[in-house]
């Protein structure tokens, strides 16, 4: 039986970079909680630009979830956008951790 054909969700990743006042107000760490929460792995980290990246792995459901999270009014700061991609999941990540 290939993975394809086992009946769980193929994993996803997702690399999102958000705006707005995002840096210095909790938003890695709650992203990091959330993260955890639907089982995800990756990691979210500070931009020179003042935004923050987020790169998560897993299902894509919960992928979806959480980029949902990331622009909605529970997310600290103010999220003023949000730049995603998809693509395959590399597997890259043991855990979800904040840089």
């Amino acid at each position: 039986m290939t993975p394809s054909d086992s009946g769980s969700p193929r994993a996803r990743r997702m690399t999102a970079r958000i705006t707005g006042e995002v840096q210095a107000v909790g938003f890695r760490y709650r992203t990091l909680q959330q993260a955890m929460r639907l089982g995800l792995t990756g990691v979210a980290s500070n931009s020179p630009d003042g935004s923050v990246q987020v790169v998560a792995e897993g299902p894509q459901p919960a992928v979806d979830a959480l980029l949902e999270w990331l622009g909605s009014p529970a997310a600290p700061g103010t999220v003023r956008g949000i730049e995603e991609s998809f693509s395959d999941a590399t597997g890259e990540f043991p855990d979800f951790t904040t840089g």
